[in-house]
This record gives C-alpha cells, structure tokens and sequence, in this order.
C-alpha cells in the first residue's frame, strides 16, 4: 500500500512538494515528524551555479495533536552555496507564499516556518 496519498492528506498541501519526511518517532506523549527540503534549487536561481551545502540549523514547529498526542515537526532548509554570485541562497518562502501556485494553508505554513528560523 502507497502512503504518500495518505501523507499528503495529513499535511499542509503542498508539503511534500518541497520536504522529504526522513523521520518518524512516536513517543507515549508526542510524535516527533522530522522534514528536509529537498535538493531542488530556487528557481530565481536558474540561471546561476549553485551547490548544495547541507542545512539551516533545524526549524521546530508545533502541529495538530495527533491521537491525543503533541506532535512537533522538526524541519531543515537547504541551502546552496551560489558560485555564480560568491553568496549562500536559500528558497524565499515569504516570496513563495505570496504567490499563486499553493495553498493557503500551505503559505501560512510557511510564513511560521520562516518567522522561526529568524528567531
């Protein structure tokens, strides 16, 4: 049986377009879900060189309960080193959320995550 379908129903639409779970851990009183942005670069970028150089210190958030249960995501954004531009870029979410290709849900997601990791 396929998950992902599941998965998707779950979180923020759109989600998996961007994060990979890599993670799962259910503990007596929360669920830890543990998320990684993928290696696709920024397209304003596409025309520069860019290497992916690991990650952002880890982001934690809290979600929906899940059965009676807390559940934190803990999530990491990529970054890339821009040889091009001699500078470290990383996918502006507050530009993506203003956007139209996804969700509501999934832009005020974003706009948290973002507001978190500049704390």
């Amino acid at each position: 049986m396929n998950y992902d379908i599941f998965l998707r129903f779950i979180f923020p639409d759109g989600m998996f377009d961007y994060f990979n779970m890599v993670r799962f851990n259910e503990l007596a009183d929360k669920v830890e879900i543990y998320f990684e942005e993928k290696n696709n670069p920024p397209e304003e970028y596409q025309q520069d060189k860019l290497e992916s150089k690991g990650f952002y210190e880890e982001v934690r958030m809290h979600d929906y309960p899940m059965r009676g249960r807390s559940c934190i995501l803990y999530i990491k954004k990529r970054r890339w080193y821009n040889h091009t531009k001699e500078t470290y870029v990383s996918r502006n979410w507050l530009l993506m959320a203003q956007g139209t290709q996804i969700s509501c849900e999934f832009a005020s997601f974003l706009k948290a995550m973002d507001r978190l990791s500049r704390l």
